[in-house]
């Protein structure tokens, strides 16, 4: 090929081009062969990433060292249940079952891994047979060392900050790359939906972890904070139906795959993005909808079973494992987060096969942050170098989902009043175990309400502190409205939980401050605003007691004077 043939070369064809399989020049609004010819030049397809000739080159020599890598592989079924090293994030203990699950030796016997179904699609096996019951692993090599672990986290690792290198040499065109920034900045941090070195690096080359349609939906969920910039704005107002195409792209191509039987993890990551999406513009039946199919494709391709630890299951490469791994928490966090905003129960819940806490890959943790596309309204300012931590913010929110998935069942069940012995028992339990988790959240990650900077932290860590006060005020506040005999003391408990209440409801309202005078509203995640609306409820109970109460009503103006402020980017408040 030569190099004048090779700069023509564009991954961003229009319908017409691709339809008759020649290279297409990518022009807008019309290219160039498409106004020779007179046609109809739609772009209907996302854009992939168009690498130079030279880049090509490095990713296939980098494509060959993995593969001969992969071919010797250290024992992986081994590793996937392995002790995480020092270097390593990870939770093993505390994952005790619903009541309503067997015991771990019980569940073996109706489970036998992840198995390949007649149409090539991975799957989960159930129903063995006497004569082929796998055998749970015991301790006696099955483990991995910590050797091992670090081996797999290294390799890991080598490959993702690769790919964030090759990254820098795309030419993804405009408004793409803006609402890719968007995404990666504003987003992935706190959902981690998509593993992005296998995304980026299979949109090069049409991989099993990339799509068109999961590109759209991404693109979809960016539009909300894109259309803060004027050029971006100006080229999706122009060309992409305000940022609309996207989204109707994204739903097309789903529901044709669904049509045709398809079951991938680009589906499901495009079902949660969609659902994301959904739900903070309010829209809760389709939010509700497009989790549930996600949740049920999940368990469909096995996502949700830690299969490694079964002999016989089909055997999965590290990339792999730390890929499902990824979806199944960052599902449950947003399965709780869904509940959380709608009031209603829970839909994932741990099984003693469910996958262990383990995110080998922790590139993205020093990686350094700065707020893409900032700053707002034509205010200058120098933003503080800052680091991300976004492998610790996003650990610290699963065992934190843990928690509050324990508060959902047993002090807010919808259908079944949960007993007065049941939620004193879940608020003696809990309490504790909220307590244990800021205590074990990292000193520097920690916003105190009463010392707070000039400049706000990335804004996960805005959500990981908001989310922590909120999950707080909702297991103390039903206690408010109950009657107590005086204790030993003449102490009311009341005054206690009413003191955890009010407390968390204030440092909600002084972290939000900060975030609207770092970042502006426009920025402002739903998770924040919804914080705000607990807070809110607390002041609201504080002024019923006591309408004489000028502070609680000073609090209580300024959060409803917010909400209605925030209202104009997170619908859903509204309905609240």
């Amino acid at each position: 090929m030569s190099s004048a043939k090779a700069t023509k070369k564009s991954a961003f064809s229009c319908e017409p081009c691709r339809r008759r399989k020649v290279k297409c020049g990518g022009e807008q609004p019309m290219c160039q062969r498409c106004t020779s010819r007179n046609d109809e030049c739609v772009y209907k397809l996302n854009p992939t990433l168009s690498y130079t000739q030279r880049l090509e080159k490095r990713i296939k020599e980098l494509e060959d060292q993995l593969a001969s890598a992969s071919r010797s592989p250290p024992s992986i079924t081994a590793s996937a249940h392995s002790s995480p090293s020092t270097a390593s994030i990870g939770l093993h203990d505390g994952r005790s079952p619903p009541k309503s699950h067997p015991d771990e030796h019980s569940f073996s016997r109706s489970f036998s891994g992840l198995k390949v179904d007649d149409k090539g699609r991975i799957t989960f096996g159930n129903g063995a047979t006497a004569n082929d019951r796998p055998a749970l692993p015991t301790s006696n090599g099955v483990y991995t060392s910590a050797e091992l672990d670090q081996s797999i986290r290294e390799r890991l690792v080598a490959n993702a900050m690769q790919q964030r290198a090759l990254e820098n040499f795309s030419a993804t065109p405009e408004p793409f790359q803006y609402l890719l920034n968007v995404h990666w900045c504003w987003i992935q941090p706190l959902f981690m939906f998509i593993y992005r070195p296998a995304f980026t690096r299979d949109m090069q080359n049409m991989g099993q972890y990339y799509s068109h349609m999961l590109l759209n939906a991404l693109m979809s969920h960016s539009v909300n904070w894109g259309r803060n910039d004027p050029t971006t704005r100006r080229l999706l107002d122009e060309h992409y139906g305000g940022g609309e195409i996207f989204g109707k792209h994204a739903r097309s191509m789903l529901f044709e795959d669904m049509k045709r039987g398809a079951c991938t993890i680009p589906m499901v990551q495009t079902l949660l993005l969609l659902s994301a999406e959904e739900c903070a513009f309010g829209n809760t039946i389709q939010a509700w909808t497009y989790s549930g199919l996600a949740f049920r494709l999940m368990d469909q391709i096995g996502v949700c079973f830690d299969g490694q630890r079964y002999p016989g299951s089909v055997p999965l490469n590290e990339e792999d494992i730390e890929i499902r791994r990824r979806i199944f928490w960052s599902s449950f966090f947003w399965d709780k987060m869904l509940s959380l905003y709608m009031g209603r129960m829970p839909t994932l819940h741990l099984t003693p096969a469910s996958p262990p806490l383990v995110m080998y890959d922790d590139s993205a943790e020093n990686e350094p942050w700065e707020p893409f596309g900032m700053p707002p309204d034509g205010r200058t300012w120098n933003y503080p170098s800052s680091t991300a931590y976004s492998a610790t913010c996003f650990i610290a929110m699963i065992r934190l989902s843990l928690i509050f998935n324990e508060i959902l069942l047993h002090m807010y069940d919808p259908v079944i009043p949960n007993t007065e012995s049941e939620m004193l028992e879940c608020l003696a339990t809990q309490g504790p175990a909220l307590e244990k988790w800021w205590e074990d959240f990292p000193l520097n990650l920690k916003m105190d309400a009463a010392h707070l900077p000039a400049i706000g932290p990335p804004t996960h860590l805005f959500t990981s502190n908001c989310v922590f006060h909120t999950y707080k005020i909702l297991l103390y506040r039903p206690m408010l409205t109950r009657r107590y005999d005086t204790d030993i003391d003449g102490q009311l408990p009341w005054n206690t939980y009413l003191v955890h209440c009010v407390t968390s409801a204030t440092a909600t309202i002084a972290i939000f401050d900060l975030f609207a005078r770092t970042y502006s509203i426009k920025y402002c995640a739903l998770s924040i605003s919804y914080s705000m609306y607990i807070a809110a409820s607390v002041f609201l109970l504080q002024v019923q007691a006591m309408p004489s109460d000028f502070q609680a009503i000073r609090r209580l103006d300024y959060c409803l004077h917010m909400l209605h402020r925030v209202m104009v980017f997170n619908p859903i408040i509204a309905s609240s």
